[in-house]
């Protein structure tokens, strides 16, 4: 992240937790810093390292550092605006940028990843071990084309768990069961729709809100819109991607001794990842796909010099 968000970070936790308010102790020799602290936080997250491996790069000690990343991840600071549905704004955003990549109506692309959980509970395997004989816990993820991610539900086991059975736990459609969902508007082939869509890949049900590739494309028509629907529908999957690189503690197997630690750990990773998405949304804006880029020609080029020029 950049310096002024991480500045931003230290700044709002020191206004709104004492903990990581710098204090005298009973000798009336201050204590760790704030920067101190929040940098130990982000580097046992973006490195995955133990807690008492800071000790001689920031001088605190274990017990210190581990109370740090306790304290971060209990506190809901930035859960409000970084960890939220999407608004009308935002869901106008969505819509223009589906639109733009030839799918109207579409709010982003919905997966699931595995966590590897190493200090599973002896007791626990058996609920969280699948078939491939690891220990995982599932988190399902809604992301859009800059990977911003809007929606997040973690903590499933994996025992007679794919896909299709997270999706009945989840939350994600509670809104439009509740008629809270705000209207979405479009029109394809001169029908309208009122609810959007994500796009899935063919493990989802056929449902009207999930839009999957064709299985076995025979026209030209029916191949382009697989090659456009596995291409915009890998916005989820970059999401992840990105999510792990920066964080490896969610890529390396998971050391937490409960699930509930896990779920907080996951979830401020995902508002971390969300805040810098937000810091450089500007430069994602603007990025074009080479597809795209390749089939825009200036207006006063012809055909044949448009076509030397992309050789």
């Amino acid at each position: 992240m950049r310096r002024p968000l991480f500045l931003c970070i230290v700044n709002t936790l020191s206004a709104t937790n004492r903990y990581f308010q710098q204090h005298p102790d009973a000798t009336t020799r201050l204590g760790a810093s704030p920067l101190q602290k929040c940098t130990t936080i982000i580097r046992m997250l973006a490195y995955g390292c133990s807690a008492d491996q800071v000790d001689e790069y920031l001088k605190l000690g274990e017990s210190t550092a581990r109370e740090c990343l306790t304290q971060f991840v209990d506190g809901a600071q930035f859960a409000n605006e970084y960890l939220r549905k999407p608004t009308l704004e935002d869901i106008q955003r969505l819509l223009r940028e589906g639109e733009d990549r030839g799918f109207p109506g579409m709010l982003g692309s919905i997966d699931c990843m595995h966590w590897v959980w190493k200090n599973c509970p002896a007791g626990w395997k058996g609920i969280y071990q699948g078939r491939s004989k690891t220990v995982t816990v599932i988190l399902e993820d809604i992301a859009s084309r800059d990977l911003w991610i809007w929606h997040a539900f973690f903590g499933t086991s994996v025992e007679s768990c794919n896909d299709i059975n997270v999706l009945q736990r989840s939350p994600v459609f509670d809104d439009i069961i509740y008629n809270r969902a705000p209207q979405v508007l479009f029109t394809i082939n001169r029908n309208n729709y009122n609810k959007g869509y994500y796009l899935t890949d063919g493990i989802y049900p056929k449902w009207s809100a999930f839009i999957d590739a064709i299985a076995v494309p025979q026209t030209l028509k029916d191949k382009l819109f697989t090659t456009r629907q596995e291409s915009a529908r890998k916005d989820v999957e970059r999401a992840f991607g990105v999510l792990q690189a920066r964080f490896a503690i969610i890529r390396k197997p998971s050391l937490a001794g409960s699930v509930e630690l896990m779920w907080k750990i996951m979830m401020t990773c995902i508002i971390i990842h969300n805040m810098i998405v937000g810091d450089q949304r500007d430069t994602y804006l603007n990025y074009k796909d080479p597809i795209e880029f390749s089939q825009e020609q200036p207006k006063n080029m012809s055909r044949s010099s448009s076509t030397e020029h992309l050789t």
